[in-house]
């Protein structure tokens, strides 16, 4: 028993965790030392010939972090298991023995395994991920000027030790450092309580409501309404699914839900509306030849090009902007992940101007690809006149920052110190 207690510390010691207490609640934990701890667990289990499928393991780690993640994972394949690991941070990709890439895009225009192969081979390949994968930013060559400071003063939340640190407005600013360094106590715990003001674009579900769409959550589901009323001649309501028009026996929601009890839930379309969610009254008036199903079948890309409507085009033009194109729009929004759920709160927030935007990992879920399209909209943003802060680890986010606050210089009571505030942004660590 001491031998395996003895294997278990040692396994948490290796993967950067030694610094928590064996009494903390799990649920203090941040996302990249929530993510340690089920492979340390395990990875302590005498099985082999198992097969471990893990989705983005190397959610919420630094770089250094990444290294040890992979260690762990070549340790599980070694002791006799399958090791499946659904992943975009090029790191682990490289370490990978056999790499199935899909693509060769996004929704409707994805679904197709592109390249099979090993990661050597991938970086040869013409596809998205081998082109991207074989480069990287460089480091940004000049830094915008702060028009003023936002100052954070004796610090002392959590595992924060007296830190006092200034943040500039008007320029691009990253928050980094190890996994559980107090990154997320400093922004959340301390800057924002004293500028509430500030607009929080972080990993959270955009809603709980199982009837959200996208079209409803942006606001754009009142205008297309109107529009068709005014086409029709008939009640804006008349084409909610929400309201009067919706099919009486799915509510509107296009499918059935069945509760099996002790079993999984079945769900199924409903076979009165065939998954159109309206009554058929309600479909045989149109907008230029499209019922209104037909537009919530419609994916932002497609809507962008059919709508001449201004309010719905500036919202659909933000959604294709933060590479949102794919989603359709009544897409429930209990389907979108936590990556293009943070994407959809910013199109939504992309007209505001002199405000402070908090995102908290906007890669989290984004291909390598997407990591310029993010920082053309940071870029944007801070030259509309507002202020960006970043959570953030990825480093060709880092390298494109006007200003830097490095916390460490480890985790846990071996961090929470400013050990980095660069002016000349990553070209200054």
């Amino acid at each position: 028993m001491a031998a395996h207690l003895a294997e278990r510390l040692s396994h948490l010691i290796g993967i950067g965790l030694g610094y928590l207490s064996l009494g903390r609640e799990t649920a203090s934990l941040s996302g990249g030392e929530s993510q340690r701890l089920k492979l340390v667990r395990h990875l302590g289990n005498s099985l082999t010939d198992m097969l471990y499928v893990l989705d983005e393991p190397s959610v919420g780690l630094h770089p250094r972090d990444v290294s040890r993640l992979t260690g762990l994972l070549a340790q599980l394949r070694d002791k006799g298991n399958t090791v499946l690991v659904v992943e975009h941070d090029p790191d682990v990709i490289r370490v990978a023995d056999h790499v199935v890439d899909l693509g060769p895009g996004a929704g409707v225009h994805g679904g197709e395994v592109v390249f099979q192969g090993t990661a050597a081979e991938l970086e040869q390949a013409p596809t998205l991920t081998g082109r991207h994968l074989a480069q990287q930013l460089p480091l940004k060559a000049e830094v915008r000027t702060p028009r003023g400071w936002l100052p954070v003063e004796g610090a002392r939340q959590h595992n924060l030790k007296n830190v006092s640190v200034a943040f500039p407005t008007g320029v691009f600013t990253v928050v980094t450092g190890v996994a559980g360094s107090g990154k997320s106590t400093l922004i959340h715990d301390v800057f924002l309580p004293q500028h509430p003001d500030a607009v929080v674009i972080d990993q959270s579900r955009v809603t709980a409501n199982s009837r959200s769409a996208p079209a409803t959550y942006t606001g754009i589901m009142d205008p297309i309404r109107k529009a068709f009323a005014r086409a029709s001649g008939q009640n804006a309501s008349l084409f909610s699914f929400n309201s009067e028009g919706s099919c009486p026996h799915c509510s509107g929601l296009g499918v059935v839900y069945t509760d099996l009890a002790f079993m999984e839930g079945i769900t199924s379309v409903c076979e009165v509306c065939e998954g159109q969610r309206f009554r058929p009254e309600v479909l045989r008036h149109t907008l230029r030849g499209q019922t209104i199903s037909g537009v919530l079948n419609m994916t932002a890309e497609a809507a962008l090009a059919f709508f001449t409507e201004k309010p719905i085009r500036a919202v659909l033009q933000a959604m294709n902007d933060v590479g949102l194109g794919y989603l359709t729009l009544g897409q429930p929004l209990s389907t979108v992940s936590g990556g293009e759920g943070q994407r959809l709160k910013l199109a939504t927030e992309l007209h505001k101007k002199g405000s402070v935007y908090v995102m908290d990992e906007p890669t989290t879920g984004l291909h390598l690809s997407d990591i310029g399209l993010l920082l053309n909209i940071v870029d944007r943003l801070v030259d509309g006149g507002n202020t960006v802060i970043l959570i953030e680890h990825q480093l060709d986010v880092i390298r494109q920052a006007d200003w830097l606050v490095d916390l460490g210089p480890e985790g846990g009571r071996a961090g929470g110190g400013a050990v980095q505030r660069a002016a000349e942004g990553a070209a200054g660590v």
